[in-house]
């Protein structure tokens, strides 16, 4: 029967795919020395620095992207650009990094992993969605960030179309879209 800590750390990891990070387990009272001897006995693994992964849940494809929001010490990740593209199947796109923003005022002493690509910008509420289980940029900032970053124009095209499509954005929105991206 599993003790508190476990329960605890269950209890913020269920919402996350499975994973917790350091930060949080301290905010519920938990250290990382009980983190270290927990990943020794088996109970976590350790995906990346500061982020653990609870043993008995699947994983999936969305892992990737729930760690690359948790990497920022503080939580403030948000999937975005290319990577928000594919979470919404809009476009054809296939990013070799997962794409997160964070705020302009972050700051780590840490580098992003590889597969990570860190964007800074402060998101008002209204440019993110909880999609899938995960904190993503709506998919009109979605495109615009795309469109901004020189994705390409044919992605940008072929998003605004599929996204008009499945009435993720308006008409008027894809109108704006391929004004500000020069489509």
């Amino acid at each position: 029967m599993p003790g508190r800590v476990y329960n605890e750390l269950f209890q913020i990891a269920a919402d996350q795919f499975g994973l917790v990070t350091v930060a949080q387990a301290r905010r519920s009272g938990i250290g990382s020395q009980t983190l270290l001897m927990m990943a020794r006995r088996g109970a976590l693994r350790r995906v990346s620095r500061g982020v653990y992964r609870l043993q008995n849940f699947p994983e999936t494809e969305l892992d990737v992207y729930m760690e690359a929001v948790l990497w920022p010490v503080t939580g403030t990740g948000v999937v975005s650009h290319e990577s928000a593209l594919v979470l919404f199947e809009l476009s054809d796109v296939n990013p070799a990094q997962v794409h997160i923003t964070v705020p302009d005022a972050y700051r780590s002493r840490r580098s992003p992993p590889r597969y990570l690509v860190v964007h800074r910008a402060d998101l008002p509420e209204s440019d993110m969605i909880g999609f899938r289980g995960l904190p993503v940029t709506s998919p009109f900032r979605t495109i615009r960030d795309c469109g901004r970053a020189a994705v390409g124009a044919a992605i940008i095209e072929q998003a605004t179309v599929d996204a008009e499509a499945k009435g993720l954005i308006t008409g008027a929105e894809a109108l704006q879209l391929r004004e500000v991206t020069s489509l």
